[in-house]
């Protein structure tokens, strides 16, 4: 099990990004408290597997790549990018065949090898965006 905050999170995206969820059943601890709550979805560890199984059915070519990553105690920061292909229901919205991509921020508190605790940003607007649910907004 990785110790350290930013390998758990840089083995968390990499699980995720190729459709090894069952990953998130050592990688999150059972008493894990999820802050970017998601509607509908507990914030807890079955609301985080969900959310994942969700996302990964929406965007079965999703990938969730790392940049820069900081840590301080058993707190891990990443900066990264979300990238798929909207190839199944998302949300309510039928299938789009549009590509997004989107910027992200993940806080991550770790015990033991685990996630304990998650805070997220992600640029949800521009994904509407980009599959065509909001109109773009007009350039100055």
């Amino acid at each position: 099990m990785p110790e350290d905050p930013k390998s758990l999170i840089r083995r968390l995206y990499e699980e995720v990004s190729a459709g090894n969820l069952a990953a998130l059943d050592e990688l999150l601890a059972d008493d894990v408290v999820e802050h970017e709550q998601f509607p509908g979805l507990e914030p807890n560890k079955d609301g985080v597997k969900q959310f994942f199984a969700m996302f990964r059915s929406a965007f079965p070519d999703l990938r969730m790549e790392p940049h820069e990553m900081l840590a301080e105690g058993d707190l891990g920061c990443a900066r990264m990018t979300v990238t798929g292909t909207h190839r199944g229901e998302f949300m309510g919205m039928p299938p789009t065949g549009k590509r997004i991509e989107i910027e992200g921020i993940d806080i991550v508190r770790t015990r033991d090898g685990q996630a304990t605790e998650h805070w997220g940003v992600m640029d949800a607007m521009a994904m509407m965006q980009q599959l065509g649910a909001v109109p773009e907004q007009a350039s100055a």
